[in-house]
């Protein structure tokens, strides 16, 4: 061992004694709002907690996270999709010199099990925000010389890989000479982002109009904590997208839907230049496409406005994108007039008819089947539609059963866009819990909902006009 290695482990290793080991996770720049409240998840998930010693700049690919093991870290690397990367982070610093300071003061003991004769390396250079040349890349290698590497330079199978992380800031159009901050650490693990492309819905056996993207069906399974031998329900299944995240974590799906074609996958495609569905176009054949068939459970044709389960807590979560109407109706079945006439016959009505479903009824009734149906500790995920202009937190669906968790906007458009809602179930259902939300003064707040299909429409016919009064000038 160097001189100077005897010397630091007398200094930083008593220094960083006590704390918990520092990680730098480099995230992916998409999805900005999802990925705290999915990195939280997954953490409590592994069973830690969210901790950092520094102010998290939400916007930044960097985070430095106290995490208290490497397995841990692991962990949330196997299951997150909004993080490239994650390392066990050496040093820091504004400056170059800065970060070598920061290097010379990390324990020694922490670095010799990775710096030996008998083992190889190499140094990757990652730059964000600027393009570094070969040469800059060289330049920066060469300046870590202080470090007591001993083992061998392997490019293309080392067993440990250091990297030079660089930030230079956010705007595209003002990029500094020098950068804002710098780190260097031990790779430890990747994040899952291949999955977004694995499992992307362009080449999805079954899909509908308004199938979920694969990226966000998989941070909805993170925000719900999914994990393996859960059982998940989605209400409004439709194509069953959100199944197939859920699923490829480990858990038993199933869930329910009003439209008997498209959970039996008849009537006519979604694709383009494709007339009708093909005979194996359904839920269990998307399941059976990526090999998790057998985490089906099965999906029932049922209205989601009556309830349809045993009393007891049956689901560790419930995940779903409830019809905006949109791009799919919001409905239920019998009316008022038919219903009426049914009783006055005194036999069942066989014929399904239905009725319009108000958004508001169908936030209602979906936390209340949350609260009666999900284990204690369980979570809902679901998107609410909000107006822009009208927005407040005020409008947020509550339950007495249910703590709001996180709340992550996606733009729609100029003037709508959509909520990723997540609630966690801290306490027992009980029968007076049904009809909360009737005595609560916000009740009237939640029916502006209803009216978001008109404001939708009004704001697209509106841009439209525009653009048509633009292309005359």
């Amino acid at each position: 061992m160097r001189p100077w290695a005897k010397q630091l482990m007398g200094s930083g290793g008593a220094m960083a004694r006590g704390l918990l080991p520092r990680y730098l996770l480099l995230l992916a720049q998409e999805n900005l709002e999802f990925r705290l409240p999915e990195i939280k998840s997954l953490l409590s998930l592994c069973g830690g907690q969210f901790s950092s010693q520094q102010e998290i700049h939400i916007n930044s690919p960097f985070w430095i996270l106290n995490i208290p093991s490497e397995e841990m870290a692991r962990g949330l690397m196997r299951r997150t999709v909004c993080a490239k990367s994650i390392f066990e982070l050496w040093g820091q610093g504004k400056s170059a010199e800065e970060l070598f300071t920061s290097l010379k003061d990390y324990p020694m003991e922490k670095m010799v099990p990775y710096l030996q004769s008998n083992s190889t390396y190499k140094i990757h250079i990652h730059a964000f925000n600027k393009t570094l040349i070969q040469e800059e890349k060289i330049k920066r290698i060469d300046a870590l010389e202080f470090l007591p590497f001993e083992g061998k330079v392997n490019l293309k199978n080392p067993e440990h890989i250091f990297w030079i992380l660089e930030d230079y800031g956010m705007d595209p159009n003002n990029i500094p000479e020098e950068p804002l901050d710098l780190y260097f650490g031990r790779w430890i693990a990747d994040g899952q982002r291949e999955l977004i492309e694995s499992y992307s819905v362009k080449r999805r056996h079954f899909i509908g109009n308004t199938s979920m993207d694969a990226c966000l069906s998989f941070i909805m399974a993170n925000h719900g904590r999914v994990k393996a031998n859960d059982v998940v329900f989605d209400p409004f299944v439709g194509t069953g997208g959100l199944l197939i995240s859920s699923a490829r974590f480990g858990a038993y799906v199933c869930g329910t839907d009003i439209d008997y074609n498209t959970v039996h996958g008849l009537g006519k495609a979604s694709r383009k230049n494709q007339k009708w569905r093909g005979p194996d176009e359904n839920i269990r054949a998307n399941l059976r496409q990526y090999g998790l068939e057998k985490y089906y459970l099965d999906a029932l044709i049922s209205d989601a406005s009556k309830p349809i389960w045993r009393k007891g807590m049956l689901f560790d979560a419930i995940i779903t994108d409830p019809p905006y109407g949109i791009r799919e109706a919001t409905r239920r079945t019998g009316s008022q007039k038919e219903i009426l006439k049914a009783t006055e016959r005194g036999t069942e009505n066989h014929i399904s008819i239905s009725s319009n479903y108000h958004l508001s009824d169908i936030f209602f009734d979906l936390l209340n089947s949350a609260a009666e149906y999900l284990v204690m500790g369980g979570r809902l995920v679901y998107w609410l539609p909000v107006y822009r202009p009208e927005y407040t937190e005020e409008i947020i669906p509550r339950h007495p059963c249910l703590k709001l968790i996180s709340n992550c906007e996606q733009m729609l458009s100029s003037h709508t866009s959509r909520r990723l809602i997540t609630m966690e179930k801290v306490k027992e259902f009980e029968d007076k819990d049904q009809y909360s939300h009737l005595l609560d003064y916000q009740s009237l707040l939640y029916k502006g909902h209803n009216s978001f299909r008109e404001k939708y429409f009004s704001g697209v016919t509106k841009r439209i006009a525009k653009e048509e009064k633009d292309n005359q000038k």
